[in-house]
This record gives C-alpha cells, structure tokens and sequence, in this order.
C-alpha cells in the first residue's frame, strides 16, 4: 500500500515543534518528503533527523523567517534543490500577542499581522508558481493548507489582534483558491481552524495556572469537554494535502471540538 501523500513534496513552516512538528511527521510517514523551515534551525534539525531515522530522505531542516521575502524565495529554492518541486505549502507558522484593542500596543498588532498574515501572503506569493510547474510536471494535484484558528472566526475581546490576523488568514485563503481555480493551476487553498492543543501555544496559560488546571479551564469551553492534540490537526492537513479533497478548495475546516457550534 502506498501512503496517502506518496510522491508529494511539501514544505512546513513553523516545524521545529507543536502543529508544524505533528503535520511534518504525519505527511512524511503518509509518503512525503517534507522541508521543515522554522527560525529555531536547531529545532527544525531534530525534527528532520527523527523524520530520517524512520524515513531515510524524507526530511530537510531549512532556517527561515516567514516574514522575509528573501527567505521565502531561498527556503523554496532550497526544497527545489533537494527535492525537486514543491506540491504541498503548509503556513503554520504563528504568534499571539496582545490583549484587547485598547491595552494592545501597535508594536504587538503589527508583529501578529506579520507573522501570521504576512508570512501567509508571502508562502502563497512565491510558492504558488513552483508548485504549479511541479504540479504540471508530475500530475499530482497542489495544496496549500493555511492553519488560521477557531479564534478567526469566534472572536475574543481579548485577542484583537490575533482575532483580526486569523480571519484574514481565513479571508486570503479564499481568493488564493480562487485566483489558482481561475488560472487552472490545480492547485487548491484551504485553512484549519483549531481551537485549544496542547502545544506550546498554551506556555503562558500553563506557567500561570499549572499543566493540569489550565487545561482544565480551557477544555470547560469545548462542548466535547476537551482540548485537541498536535495529531487532530495533522490529520486535517493530511486530508487537505492530499488528493482525496480533490474537489475542495476555498473552505475553511473547522477542528475546534463543537465551540463553533454554540
């Protein structure tokens, strides 16, 4: 049996832990080789060595900040090299900072906004024209997979500036899925939306109440009384990366436990 991502390329940012690390192991053992990119290269590094350990040349650790245009085009330059085109473009790569919209400062909605939108707007920029060749090349089907958040359709009075660069994701996601319809690219473009997992996302909430209480707290507001793992998130990007979702694009698939539901 072959894996359901067998003979795609795929480059992950943000993969040196949390969704990034459970999207990359999952894709790599599904048949993929996958490019790790992240800023914490030693990071990226283990997770590509582990990745090898069970898949001999599946993986390669690539230093990369998301919000530098020249980054993007060496990182893609790099995965062409070592693989030969690129299929598959996860944007995970993320923060949250700030508070409500008058405690948080300009400083913290603009860095948001530039990692977790910019970097979206500069993967699709320049990844979409390498992977259309691929795609042309290969026969085998395009996917970009956006990781937004339930946070960027349910919003907080907490999180402006979180709330505003998830639903933008959320947004871009969109004409980027209609743009490469259009052009008859096969290429497809979607976002995941998920609500709590347990990665280090949650640092600042576990360090203040303890591992056990702030899950606790935060899987009170999930209708099925639990937070997600990094694998629940994985196993939507396998399923967007793959060609059994051949026919979707421009959707937006909700992980988030039932919050959304309420």
């Amino acid at each position: 049996m072959t894996g359901r991502v067998d003979g795609k390329i795929a480059l992950i940012t943000g993969g040196a832990q949390g969704l990034g690390e459970a999207s990359a192991r999952m894709l790599a053992k599904e048949g993929a080789r996958v490019a790790i990119t992240d800023v914490n290269i030693e990071g990226a590094r283990k997770i590509a060595d582990s990745i090898n350990a069970a898949h001999k040349g599946a993986a390669i650790a690539l230093q990369h900040d998301v919000t530098r245009e020249e980054q993007w085009v060496h990182a893609l330059a790099q995965t062409h090299k070592a693989f030969g085109g690129l299929h598959v473009l996860v944007n995970n790569a993320g923060i949250s900072a700030g508070s409500d919209v008058e405690a948080t400062s300009f400083e913290d909605w603009k860095r948001v906004h530039e990692v977790d939108v910019d970097s979206v707007f500069l993967g699709c920029k320049f990844a979409i024209p390498m992977m259309a060749e691929t795609v042309k090349a290969t026969g085998l089907g395009g996917s970009i997979v956006n990781i937004s958040s339930i946070s960027g359709i349910i919003a907080g009075h907490n999180m402006a500036a979180y709330n505003s660069a998830k639903a933008a994701v959320r947004h871009l996601s969109k004409s980027v899925a209609l743009h490469c319809a259009r052009k008859s690219y096969r290429i497809r473009s979607n976002s995941v939306h998920p609500v709590f997992i347990a990665t280090p996302i949650l640092d600042p909430l576990v360090q203040r109440f303890g591992k056990e209480e702030a899950y606790a707290k935060l899987a009170r507001q999930v209708p099925l009384g639990q937070i997600g793992e990094p694998d629940d998130i994985a196993y939507a990007v396998l399923y967007l990366a793959s060609d059994e979702s051949k026919f979707v694009t421009g959707a937006e698939l909700k992980v988030d436990g039932g919050i959304s539901a309420m």
